[in-house]
């Protein structure tokens, strides 16, 4: 970090940086990622933090990064008063001997204004004088960027929700800043990443940070930085995934969990991670589950401990740990998907579908560049129905541009679409190839046979083509010259590889699953040699069954799951599969009905 810099103020930075900061301290509340915490969850996190009123509060030093309207501020500053006063502590001398207790961070000019008044109010209604209480809350609070912003000295506590800012919102120049930065705002990771980055680097040892933030970066594969900087010199003490609950004043789109890490003191052993087990319906839970997780030992049925020394930057699995043992064994005894002989790749993005893509017949352009498209909507009950798409494909077999000279049809419908083509973000990194799609199109792809699967569904869903399209941009397709395809189909469509997406994806709002390229290069995979030629008949029959049991049998066969696990693969899938969970619910209700 530049820590010269910050030191000597915002005066000091780029006029380009100082101007996306006003920007982005402009928009609403949306545009800023801001989102207001419940005071029962703003609660939990203290008191998982150990920021609590029986200890010495006034002697330690806690940071809120983006306090917003103070939904954890406020809370904090009256267990800080409640701890002072109980140590002795006097309002006539509360402006100097708090005067370290806090800094808190907020670039919205107008929340600072107004959590400053509350700040102020809180005070005085403690006995501290006006002009104190003014001088307290100056002192205090910051106006300005958490990330670039001075800090100086070390933090025992910080707490918080960091701002829920995807990559694309942020200004150009303050992105590069935040890139040169902050080693943890790796590929899209959201702007919260580089905000646990620059927290965990502010506390002392023996300090604890406790957040509540998104649960993708625990996961997916921009969290790997910011997962291997805490495995490397921190320890997650607490995690909770608060899926089930309304955690702020908003809906948000993400899940979001809460972390509480600590920086260890030196030569200390770290003792295991306590994970909050079974889902959280409600707010209310989160006391009692607190206590729980802080009793001496973990002997409550919704506290398990996990040991994640060594993890570096893989995923962490916190959601269920026999899932977390059965998932070790089949990774230590089966080579992944890729490795299995098998290819995963992911359709054309073209970025401007309503210039490349249109009705197959009837796009202008000759047959030589132009390919039948399947698109999402065209897997219906477990089979591809082409609905006369198409796709205009720029390239040549060898991946050359094809040259528009040579195809008099083509570069009319182009020129006539240029001001759209060339306007992407693709054209202005390549004016010579303005007219090329984001992803290179491979013509030869259209006649392989493939597996298809969309990305966003409520469950697996993997359809076989024998060869008649490409795909678009939210279908993913695996490709394979040692597996036989249709048993590969039975293979991902059973709950074995649900369990391995459903484990290491982040699902959506509403609890649909990603089947991106990420998560199902991490299914395990047998290698087809290996497979009784018995088996493989087995697998291939079950393929396109509907019924999934009868995919699971053989496939559980396949791995040579007991009874037990069987079970337990069962009902992770099943709880993972929204549409599965809803239609089984539907058959039920029929059943009853009926009796």
């Amino acid at each position: 970090m530049d820590l010269l810099f910050d030191s000597l103020g915002p005066d000091a930075r780029a006029p380009e940086v100082s101007a996306a900061l006003d920007a982005l301290a402009a928009v609403d509340e949306a545009g800023r990622g801001a989102v207001f915490t419940r005071p029962e969850v703003a609660a939990a996190i203290l008191d998982l933090s150990g920021y609590t009123a029986d200890r010495p509060l006034h002697r330690l030093r806690l940071l809120e990064p983006a306090f917003g309207e103070g939904d954890f501020l406020l809370p904090a500053l009256d267990r800080l008063l409640e701890a002072y006063f109980r140590a002795g502590g006097s309002p006539a001398r509360a402006c100097v001997e708090l005067a370290g207790a806090i800094r808190a961070v907020e670039l919205h000019r107008d929340s600072l204004v107004r959590t400053a008044g509350r700040v102020e109010a809180r005070l005085q209604r403690a006995g501290v004088s006006a002009r104190d209480a003014q001088a307290l809350t100056a002192e205090w609070l910051v106006c300005d960027d958490f990330l670039l912003c001075a800090l100086p000295g070390g933090f025992d506590v910080v707490v918080g929700n960091p701002p829920y800012v995807r990559q694309e919102r942020i200004p150009g120049a303050l992105l590069d800043e935040y890139r040169r930065r902050y080693r943890t705002l790796y590929d899209r990771a959201d702007l919260y990443v580089p905000f646990y980055e620059r927290a965990l680097d502010l506390l002392t040892p023996g300090g604890v940070l406790g957040f509540i933030c998104a649960n993708r970066w625990v996961k997916n594969k921009y969290g790997g930085p910011l997962r291997a900087m805490i495995a490397g010199g921190f320890h997650l003490l607490h995690y909770i995934d608060m899926e089930g609950v309304d955690a702020f004043h908003a809906e948000v789109i993400a899940y979001p969990a809460i972390t509480v890490i600590r920086r260890p003191q030196g030569g200390e052993v770290a003792p295991p991670t306590r994970v909050g087990t079974g889902a959280v319906a409600h707010y209310d839970e989160l006391p009692a589950l607190v206590r729980a997780l802080r009793a001496p030992t973990a002997a409550s049925p919704r506290v398990e401990e996990i040991a994640l020394h060594g993890e570096g930057d893989a995923p962490w699995l916190l959601d269920d740990v026999p899932r977390l043992k059965l998932l070790r064994r089949l990774e230590a005894e089966w080579p992944t998907l890729e490795q299995a002989g098998c290819r995963v790749g992911i359709g054309v993005a073209t970025g401007c579908d309503r210039v490349f893509i249109g009705d197959y017949d009837t796009l202008p352009v000759e047959p030589a560049r132009k390919l039948p498209l399947a698109m999402a909507r065209d897997l219906i009950e477990g089979e591809l129905c082409w609905g006369g798409r198409g796709v205009v494909n720029p390239f040549e077999a060898d991946g050359r541009l094809a040259a528009l000279d040579d195809y008099p049809d083509f570069a009319a419908y182009l020129q006539a679409h240029r001001e759209a083509v060339a306007g992407r973000h693709v054209a202005g990194k390549n004016p010579g190839g303005w007219y090329r799609t984001i992803d290179r199109i491979y013509p030869a792809l259209v006649a392989r046979p493939k597996l298809l699967i969309p990305d966003i569904k409520g469950e697996a869903t993997v359809v076989y083509d024998e060869g008649r399209c490409y795909p678009h941009h939210n279908l993913y397709y695996v490709v394979s010259d040692d597996w036989d395809l249709r048993a590969l189909q039975a293979v991902l469509r059973s709950s074995v590889a649900v369990m391995f997406v459903a484990t290491y994806c982040t699902r959506m709002a509403g609890g649909f699953l990603r089947f991106q390229a990420q998560y199902l290069r991490r299914i395990r995979l047998p290698r087809w040699r290996d497979v009784p030629d018995a088996l493989r008949a087995e697998l291939v029959a079950a393929a396109t069954a509907r019924d999934g049991d009868a995919v699971d049998a053989p496939v559980f066969r396949l791995y040579g799951l007991s009874a037990t696990e069987g079970e337990l693969v069962r009902r992770i899938a099943h709880e993972a599969q929204v549409t599965v969970r809803k239609r089984k619910g539907r058959q039920s209700d029929a059943r009853t009905a009926a009796a």
